[in-house]
């Protein structure tokens, strides 16, 4: 079942999604936005909020990209520091 998305959030997934190299972008999208969604039922949340999405990008980038990712994410306007994650 998929759980609708705040439109802002999306609209930064989207973002996110577009920094990504073309030839991972499918499964990144895939497997964030499952986890993501999946975070969103679990917390009863009646939509993926931007805390569901960043956690689901933590949660399925392999560290060793955790450091580009969060270049990406300032770059888009996501605060990750506010969701308890350190720069």
């Amino acid at each position: 079942m998929s759980v609708p998305w705040e439109k802002a959030t999306e609209v930064k997934f989207k973002q996110m999604m577009e920094k990504i190299p073309i030839f991972l972008r499918g499964i990144a999208e895939r497997k964030v936005s499952e986890k993501a969604e999946s975070l969103a039922g679990k917390e009863n949340h009646p939509q993926v909020t931007e805390k569901d999405m960043v956690d689901a990008f933590f949660a399925e980038t392999p560290f060793g990209f955790h450091g580009p990712m969060k270049c990406d994410m300032e770059d888009v306007g996501i605060d990750y520091l506010k969701y308890g994650y350190k720069r």
